[in-house]
């Protein structure tokens, strides 16, 4: 009565969970897309009627096939890891429908079914076993062979050990049974209907000789003539319910084992305990499952499925934000991608491990649940999702099938959005967002750009009013007098000639340059001469520079233009970050 109680209390909870999650999916406030579930619910259903009717439906059921059962990307890439999780994954899976759930699903479809006889007996070993070495695996590659850049979270020593707290209780725990003479016992009182005793100690000497059972009165050697009567009545009373106990490996392995100490374990109750262990850390499991890594059972093959027939062009924008909200879930946070980010050996400058990409998808999980967020913790997590350079190695190389890259950009668009000031705007790593400029809104493209230059320049000395006229400032001092830490002093050389500005395209593309540009280069290079290094760091001329390089090819005096416009961005942006922290 307590299991029933205890299973279906676990069901629910799971269900319930289950709901909930795919309710996120619908609902996630993560990016600039659709939020309300009943905008995002009707898209997604018709998206997948379209799909099945379709013919897409041969990619979505070839990539069920390569990439969720033969997990081919994975295979490709790494065998130790595919070996693991094929060890872990299907053993699992099939270990919870046919042996925990096996009143719900197993015995109603095989008639007969009993978890004591073959080939349930030996599968349920097997199965456990492959498990086992699965996690060892695990183990061995996190612990000993240390993968590169592999962090290990909360959530991934969980999974570690509540999979080992299952699979190790449930085979002492067989082995117990196994050796048990109470267990024995029992069941002879309630299945065999035998009263004498004459009957039962044949039963017995049987059961103790060829089962297993360590009686504490009856001990062999027995008579042949004991033993045949004690089959014959395990024929008419047991055989159909009971194998032979050498087909759960494990389990009489372990009997085995303690045979010598089988008596004292069954007095101390021992596999009534194991009992308790195995099947609370069962329920335990499946009722956190949904809200555990071991969710990715279910949400990986629809982010695989969901991605082999979806993309940013033909999608509409309800489906993504929806499908970009399955994909945090589906995320193993297996380490993949952060062993292939090209800007990952950054981390080991910075600290920031939202640079990381699997530590992002952990981060963008807090940020999706609407959790409250710290300011400092948002910055850092826009910081790690802007470094990205967009080079899509993590999307190639992710066996869950995320699509890393749309997803980072759409997540840094709704945290742009949050007037939080981001300098890499400004630089080279801002390319990825101009090419992707016609998937904003144009009301957001240029805020974001507008405020991190803004914080720069009217800390140095430049500000613009609302006409978009720029004009000094007299607050000069707000940061403290920056050097240039490479050789730059060649500006010492410049002589006022211009060439830098006659021949600079940006200059050329304004009709009133100074006013939009602020300094222009050969007035840049005159106020570091002069030492007036505010007004050079706050100029947009540093901004808009293009870096073709055609103003330092074309100095006569050799003057470095391009990089010392370069190193005043990279200070200007260094000493804007101090202040607004």
């Amino acid at each position: 009565m307590f299991y029933s109680i205890s299973l279906y209390a676990a069901l629910a909870v799971f269900i319930i969970g289950l709901i909930y999650k795919i309710h996120t999916w619908f609902s996630s406030k993560l990016a600039l897309l659709p939020q309300a579930t009943s905008a995002r619910f009707l898209p997604a259903l018709k998206g997948i009627v379209a799909t099945i009717f379709s013919a897409k439906i041969s990619t979505l059921l070839g990539a069920f096939f390569l990439d969720v059962v033969i997990q081919r990307k994975l295979l490709k890439d790494d065998f130790l890891r595919w070996l693991a999780h094929m060890l872990i994954y299907w053993p699992f899976t099939l270990l919870l429908f046919m042996h925990a759930l096996d009143s719900l699903i197993t015995a109603n479809i095989f008639s007969g079914y009993s978890s004591t006889i073959n080939p349930f007996l030996f599968l349920r070993d097997l199965f456990g076993f492959l498990v086992i070495v699965g996690v060892c695996l695990v183990l061995y590659r996190r612990f000993v062979i240390k993968a590169p850049r592999l962090r290990t979270n909360v959530m991934d020593h969980y999974a570690i050990i509540i999979l080992a707290v299952i699979m190790l209780s449930g085979v002492f725990l067989e082995g117990a049974k196994i050796g048990s003479y109470s267990k024995y016992n029992s069941m002879v009182e309630q299945y065999s209907g035998l009263e004498d005793p004459g009957e039962i100690k044949p039963l017995t000497a049987f059961w103790v000789e060829n089962y297993g059972v360590v009686s504490p009165d009856v001990k062999g050697p027995f008579d042949a003539g004991l033993l045949e009567k004690g089959r014959e009545l395990h024929e008419m009373s047991c055989v159909t319910c009971h194998s032979r106990p050498q087909w759960a490996f494990m389990g009489n392995t372990v009997a085995v084992s303690v045979r010598g100490i089988a008596v004292s374990l069954d007095n101390a109750n021992v596999h009534g305990v194991l009992w308790y262990i195995h099947f609370l850390a069962c329920f335990i499991g499946l009722a956190y499952l949904p809200f555990s890594k071991f969710f990715h059972l279910f949400a990986t093959p629809l982010s695989i499925l969901a991605n082999s027939v979806m993309n940013r062009k033909d999608s509409e924008a309800a489906n993504v934000a929806t499908r970009q909200a399955l994909e945090l879930d589906a995320c193993t946070h297996c380490g993949q991608c952060t062993s292939r980010c090209s800007v990952a050996v950054v981390f080991e400058e910075f600290g920031n491990a939202n640079i990381l990409p699997s530590e992002k998808i952990q981060s963008l999980k807090t940020l999706a649940a609407g959790r409250d967020t710290q300011k400092d913790d948002v910055v850092r997590i826009l910081d790690g999702i802007t470094l990205c350079t967009n080079c899509r190695r993590c999307t190639d190389v992710c066996p869950a099938g995320i699509n890393l890259e749309d997803l980072w950009f759409n997540v840094k668009e709704g945290l742009l959005k949050n007037d939080y000031p981001e300098y890499a705007l400004l630089s080279p790593l801002s390319y990825y967002r101009g090419l992707m400029r016609d998937q904003i809104p144009q009301q957001n493209y240029g805020q974001p750009l507008s405020l991190a230059r803004e914080m720069i320049t009217q800390k140095y000395g430049l500000i613009k009013d609302r006409a978009g006229t720029i004009a000094l400032t007299a607050e000069t001092d707000a940061f403290p007098d920056p050097g240039l830490s490479f050789d730059a002093s060649t500006f010492k050389d410049c002589f006022g000639c211009q060439t830098c500005t006659n021949v600079c395209p940006v200059v050329a593309n304004y009709e009133d340059p100074k006013e939009r540009l602020g300094l222009l280069p050969h007035q840049i290079m005159y106020s570091l001469g002069l030492g007036i290094k505010d007004l050079a760091l706050g100029s947009n001329m540093l901004w808009d520079c293009v870096t073709c390089y055609q103003c330092q090819e074309q100095c006569p005096q050799g003057v470095r233009v391009t990089d010392i416009l370069f190193e005043l961005k990279n200070l200007a942006i260094v000493n804007a970050k101090k202040v607004s922290v």
